[in-house]
């Protein structure tokens, strides 16, 4: 898990530079940054919820197994076949059904199209996915042989978030190639709710949702988000399905809105929770060179930062770790809220702060450690008002 960041870090930068070359903008830094965080999110994450879903496959199948499966060449051929074949069902279903759809909406809101969508993914959609998986312990696959090839058909649908590769002639037929993704990210109507395979494309051609790619996709919601925040991005249609129950009378009606298809949430909801939740204090305006590089920093930092913490985790005592997850969901919404241009980042930044010297301090009791934090303390205290308009100014170019 360690190691995969850096391999997908730099084919995203060789993405960039071709695209550069052929003179393409296929990266806004905006979303590159989004997409960037939310994979950051669910990797970090993973670290927790892998050993889980481990734990669930393994006791299903201890209990549960129809057949004995042993490893063999064919057997194995024959998971990743039915992986790629519940993969399109669950896939399917997360455009279809409200409830699947909040989790996995965050991985079309981006309006790019690049590599760095690929990384977004949440890990509500891992849960979703891990219930749909849960089938194959009860035929019988092992959980090693499950987690195995789920890691393995994991890694392809990486290499199909491009614009920078055309169509790819016989190969076309079989599988999932870059094209058939590009309509399946597409907002324009006639490409809506096609393409959900993700390594073999059979299954699409099998249950009519297959479409070919004859005019230039337009990415993102067709209706777009218009916004960078980390929380909003996560938690929006989830607000936006609660919101239409509450005001939707009838038990059944209520059920429709939870399981039934996007349709049946309101459209005219969005625009009230954005009223309420994102309008306020936030200044739309383009980014400085300044903000763009200070997010940038941010975001490079915490890579390294998670690389580090998933390659020693074993090693790392877990309330440090703790501490550690904290600060790096803490820079993830921080990040979203400057590009945002919010106001709240300098409490944010102070958070951060405190948690990291918690854990320096639970690391390395010593008592000049607090007497330091606790000299540090005191300015902050007695010119906060003073520090935090330095701070916006210093990051927007504003104070207010």
């Amino acid at each position: 898990m360690a190691w995969a960041i850096p391999l997908f870090l730099g084919l995203m930068g060789i993405e960039y530079l071709v695209a550069r070359k052929t003179g393409k903008n296929y990266f806004g830094f905006s979303n590159s940054v989004s997409n960037i965080n939310i994979g950051i999110a669910e990797r970090l994450l993973d670290t927790f919820t892998i050993g889980l879903f481990y734990f669930i496959y393994d006791y299903i199948h201890q209990h549960f197994a129809i057949f004995d499966i042993k490893s063999s060449v064919l057997l194995w051929i024959a998971l990743l076949i039915l992986t790629d074949f519940i993969w399109y069902w669950y896939h399917r279903l997360a455009h279809e059904v409200n409830l699947l759809w909040a989790a996995h909406v965050v991985h079309h809101q981006s309006e790019d199209f690049n590599y760095t969508v690929s990384a977004r993914i949440t890990v509500f959609q891992a849960f979703f996915r891990m219930a749909f998986w849960s089938v194959l312990p009860v035929i019988g696959f092992p959980a090693a042989m499950i987690v195995s090839v789920q890691l393995v058909h994991g890694l392809y649908p990486f290499f199909i978030h491009t614009r920078t590769i055309g169509k790819l002639g016989f190969l076309e037929y079989i599988f999932v190639t870059p094209s058939h993704h590009r309509v399946h990210h597409a907002s324009n109507e006639k490409y809506l709710d096609q393409n959900y395979g993700d390594v073999l494309i059979i299954w699409d051609k099998l249950f009519g949702t297959f479409t070919v790619e004859d005019e230039e996709p337009e990415y993102g919601l067709t209706k777009p988000l218009d916004s960078h925040s980390f929380l909003w991005q996560h938690f929006h249609f989830i607000l936006e399905i609660l919101y239409t129950v509450k005001q939707t009378k009838g038990f059944r009606a209520k059920l429709k809105v939870i399981f039934g298809r996007p349709d049946y949430v309101d459209p005219a909801i969005r625009p009230k929770l954005e009223e309420r939740f994102l309008s306020k204090n936030r200044r739309k305006a383009g980014n400085t060179d300044r903000l763009q590089h200070y997010v940038a920093w941010q975001v490079g930092v915490i890579i390294m930062v998670l690389f580090f913490f998933l390659l020693f985790e074993n090693y790392i005592p877990i309330f440090a770790q703790i501490c550690i997850t904290l600060v790096i969901l803490l820079t993830l919404v921080n990040s979203g809220a400057i590009l945002e241009q919010r106001r709240w980042v300098f409490h944010l930044e102070y958070a951060r702060l405190l948690i990291a010297f918690i854990a320096l301090f639970y690391c390395w009791p010593y008592s000049v450690l607090l007497l330091a934090f606790a000299v540090v303390q005191l300015p902050f205290f007695l010119y906060r008002s003073n520090l935090e308009r330095g701070y916006l100014r210093l990051l927007y170019g504003r104070a207010n």
